[in-house]
């Protein structure tokens, strides 16, 4: 028998079809959220996923800059404090969904006692409030210990707070006192998907953990059948070899040997001696070794060192150093390890002990190979000395009889024309690489591995040198293909390179090809130049097209400043400023070069006399070499690196990011980086619409209101590298509710609204509608008297947006904020479009 359906359900039925296929409808399914990437401790236990974009993301951050666009940017607190409330100084506040990524400060070269109390709260909950001295210090327990915080001696003058701190829909930002220098970088997100307030109980210390193998472990997780391929470098001035991988997989590894390259010869380092006493530590270790190699580094200008060395209590092999070299002067020396003593152990205590010497014996840095397959590799470094105290804890260092610390400023004893030989070799031997018929990375391999000046110690969270003899330069940047990469050095120098050997560690993963043809995914790119910098000219890290998450840079800084009245590390005094998707106001204002790179005050060693310059490592940013008026270097010539890992710059339509060599650009020098990201070619923010407010005919068009609004022409400049360049405009402000309908594209996941105002009344603030639909709540709470124009963002949730060729914006200014000024709104929409083949 038949089915009968009543007319009534045929009705019903019709009307749940068109909910389902109508764009817009209140029953559809909302749209996926834009991907914001990893979010909180996801930052650090998926590093795999570095490649993956976050459209749905804006990086922005607070900071002490000067205001009117010159040195002023912390010196005197001028500019440090949003406001002053009932906690103290607000440096930090926003109404979003988001993540506080990173917070840097500088007071003293070493302290930041007088700052006082630091409080964050996150959707309206304390998180973490104390003597923000104590929290860098690490005396506040894990998750705010090393390396996620570091004091002055971790980053020669600076303190950081490295622990990521998402949040629902606030956060805030206080110290008790005024902190004269300080960024605080924070992301901030469309809607509040995925998206957990931090909890300060999780101590994260499998985070912990993978942080602390920094410069020797892949952070990434193992990848399921990855395979290493070997070809060997030997290399005429000129000539080239590569190395195909097949795919789809991505690249996890790196490993670059290059025999004849020597070692640099001056080197600072910071040490400990003993005498009628010893030391101990604990190193990590394979468990699949085959014996393992003890490298210590001591001043030989003290003779006759001897100590005994054990290695779980049993007796290992002897220190010997044999007589003194003149005036002081850095060696090495090697113990081999039996894999009797060691094989199947993870970790051993490792006990030198003291039988003579002409003074005492001293130690400044261990760094412990394991044999594996034939081949040594580097499984732990050891760092002794005062400005380590977090790496000694952590590897449970002790010391007896100490008889001195402190740091020390020695070369090794090394032939000059092997040194200028190994320069031009890591300046002159590109490492090129080709994903899928591209070339993304072209970059010296010395710069490329984190050493732009000669073969540094390089000790990254991505990338590291090892200066042991035969030491490996290594990336563990992950990049993905979809169908072939090639691996390519070419050696542009004058010096024939020979004996060397370039491992590819590639894994298969068919999910990337759909990734990177959907656009998703980025490739890897490493973009390096190098030249002379220009007076007024900021020197720029990256310029380019397209989406994509910037990662971080390697700089070598070749100061041309003569001895005399301008300090020779004044170059130094330039901020970063960072421009992505055309914005005209930077959303990253820095207050030094040096801060930037999260140290301060010149790196400088605040333990030991005030030395400037002073190399110092943390997984995201660190010194790596000084060099003054020799090797290669006129004047003063500084390395560093900075890595964004929580706080990579997303760009949808391009970036500029830049960073000034002197107060406004103006110091002499020779500069060159190597940009580290992550893009397409393809855009995935277009703009869709513009209403502009001095223009009745844009206002008609868009069904423009504000009741009660006032227009007032403004000539002024916007921050950044446009400071002296005034504009002329026409801002209307109003107390009164905003409204205009903007077009978007019909296939947006998402929408960006970017304001042109006059930011000399700080504070804004305006609850937004979409439709009628509550969206967030857009606050500003930066302000500037001297630049008034001002560009900010507004990203609509896709929820909101997602099918509809046009959208009503209302702003309702919040009562009691000051009035709400725009002088152009334009419309931005994202789309995930796949890019072209």
């Amino acid at each position: 028998m038949p089915t009968v359906v009543h007319r009534k359900t045929l009705v019903a039925i019709a009307v749940l079809v068109l909910a389902l296929l109508v764009p817009g409808h209140a029953s559809a399914a909302p749209p996926p959220a834009l991907p914001k990437g990893p979010v909180g401790w996801d930052t650090y236990r998926t590093m795999s996923a570095l490649a993956q974009l976050r459209p749905g993301a804006q990086l922005k951050q607070f900071s002490s800059f000067d205001r009117t666009g010159n040195n002023d940017d912390g010196f005197n607190g001028t500019y440090s404090c949003l406001r002053q409330d009932d906690e103290g100084c607000v440096i930090a506040e926003s109404l979003a969904p988001g993540e506080i990524s990173s917070i840097w400060f500088t007071y003293a070269s070493n302290s930041v006692a007088p700052i006082g109390r630091i409080t964050v709260e996150l959707d309206g909950r304390t998180v973490l409030s104390g003597s923000l001295q104590d929290i860098v210090d690490g005396k506040r327990g894990a998750p705010f210990v090393w390396p996620l915080v570091g004091n002055s001696a971790d980053t020669m003058g600076g303190a950081v707070i490295k622990v990521p701190m998402p949040h629902t829909h606030s956060m805030r930002v206080t110290t008790e006192h005024n902190p004269h220098f300080y960024h605080v970088a924070y992301r901030q997100f469309a809607d509040a998907t995925g998206v957990r307030t931090f909890d300060p109980t999780d101590k994260a210390t499998d985070v912990l953990q993978r942080l602390r193998g920094y410069g020797v472990r892949d952070p990434k997780p193992a990848a399921p059948g990855a395979r290493t391929q070997h070809t060997a470098v030997a290399l005429a001035p000129g000539a080239a070899v590569t190395l195909p991988v097949n795919g789809p997989g991505r690249i996890d590894q790196l490993a670059l040997r290059l025999p004849q390259v020597v070692a640099a010869p001056a080197v600072y380092d910071d040490g400990r001696a003993f005498a009628q006493g010893g030391s101990s530590f604990a190193a990590s270790i394979s468990p699949a070794n085959d014996g393992i190699r003890i490298t210590r580094r001591y001043d030989a200008g003290i003779g006759q060192q001897r100590a005994s060395v054990t290695v779980d209590g049993q007796q290992a092999g002897e220190w010997d150093s044999g007589a003194a070299a003149p005036g002081g002067r850095w060696a090495e020396q090697t113990i081999d390890v039996p894999a009797a003593l060691t094989a199947h152990r993870s970790s051993v205590r490792i006990a030198s002990t003291f039988v003579s010497s002409a003074l005492d014996v001293n130690e400044f840095r261990y760094e412990i190979h394991s044999k594996i397959g034939g081949e040594w590799v580097r499984t732990d470094i050891m760092d002794v000395g005062p400005n380590h105290p977090s790496d000694e804890a952590v590897h449970g260092y002790r010391i007896t009889g100490q008889t001195w610390a402190g740091l020390q400023n020695f070369r090794y004893a090394t032939d000059a024309g092997q040194v200028a030989a190994s320069d031009a070799v890591l300046d002159g031997l590109r490492l090129r690489i080709t994903f899928d018929g591209q070339t993304t990375v072209d970059a010296p391999v010395g710069e490329f591995f984190g050493s732009g000046l000669g073969k540094y110690a390089s000790r990254t969270l991505l990338h590291s040198i090892d200066t042991t003899e035969d030491g490996a330069f290594t990336s563990w940047w992950p990049m993905p293909y979809r169908q072939r990469a090639v691996v390519e050095l070419v050696n542009t120098s004058q010096v024939p390179v020979g004996a060397g050997d370039l491992a590819v560690t590639a894994a298969p993963d068919g999910s990337v090809s759909n990734g990177l043809t959907r656009g998703e995914l980025g490739y890897f790119h490493a973009t390096q130049h190098r030249g002379d910098t220009v007076t007024g000219q900021d020197w720029n890290f990256l310029n380019t097209q397209g989406r994509g998450l910037f990662y971080g840079v390697t700089t070598s800084m070749r100061g041309h400043i003569p001895p005399g009245p301008v300090h020779q590390m004044n170059f130094l005094e330039g901020d970063e400023r960072v421009y992505p998707d055309g914005t005209a106001s930077p959303i990253e204002y820095g207050t030094g070069s040096e801060d930037f790179y999260e140290s301060g005050w010149y790196f400088q060693d605040a333990r030991d006399g005030g030395v400037e310059g002073v190399p110092y490592a943390m997984p995201q940013a660190g010194l790596v070499s000084h060099e003054n008026g020799t090797d290669g270097c006129q004047y003063v010539c500084l390395n560093a690196y900075r890595l964004m890992i929580g706080d990579a710059v997303p760009f949808g339509a391009g970036v500029e990011f830049d960073i000034e060599h002197g107060d406004r650009s103006q110091m002499p020098a020779d500069y060159s980086s190597t940009a580290y990201w992550y893009g397409q070619a393809q855009p995935s923010l277009k703009r869709s619409d513009v209403i502009d407010l001095a223009d009745d005919g844009s206002r008609l068009d868009h069904g423009y209101s504000a009741p009660g609004e006032t227009r007032t022409a403004l000539t002024s400049t916007f921050e950044g590298k446009a400071d002296r360049a005034p504009v002329d405009g026409t801002v209307a402000t109003t107390t009164g509710t905003v409204t205009f309908t903007a077009r978007v594209d019909q296939g947006n996941q998402g929408v960006r609204l970017r304001r042109l105002s006059d930011q000399s009344k700080a504070f804004q603030h305006a609850a937004v509608f979409v439709d009628g639909q509550p969206a967030g709540e857009w606050y500003q709470p930066l302000g500037n008297t001297y630049s008034r124009w001002l560009e900010d963002s507004f990203d609509l949730p896709p929820a909101l947006t997602a099918g509809r060729s046009s959208v009503e914006v209302r702003l309702e200014p919040v009562v009691g904020a000051p009035a709400w000024s725009g002088a152009r709104y334009s419309v931005f929409s994202h789309t995930l479009t796949p890019p072209a083949d």
